[in-house]
């Protein structure tokens, strides 16, 4: 277990830091997750070119293959909650957007 240090420091375990790969002097971004707090390598994360327009395009993309992935089980083998993932394609344009501070609530 880390501490916060006056000087709102945090100690990242050896253990974590030889897991994710993050070594001395390497930088990490931070997430807030819900209530949770991400961190995330910023040499490991991925970045889109291309802004909010590519993200989007990303997203219509897979969304296509999943349609068709979709079509082609069939519907009585398949048991799942028809209630969607929890997120819209509109989502895109702040998800992700750490530094522009435009969070939804």
């Amino acid at each position: 277990m880390s501490k916060v240090t006056s000087k709102l420091q945090v100690t990242l375990p050896k253990a974590v830091a030889e897991q994710l790969g993050i070594n001395p002097g390497d930088e990490i971004d931070w997430e807030i997750a819900g209530e949770a707090l991400r961190v995330i390598p910023a040499a490991k994360r991925r970045r889109v070119k291309g802004g909010t327009q590519a993200r989007v395009g990303l997203f219509d993309q897979a969304t296509r293959r999943q349609r068709k992935r979709e079509s082609m089980v069939d519907p009585a083998l398949v048991r799942t909650a028809q209630s969607g993932r929890g997120w819209t394609r509109e989502d895109l344009y702040s998800r992700g957007n750490s530094r522009s501070g435009g969070r939804k609530s």
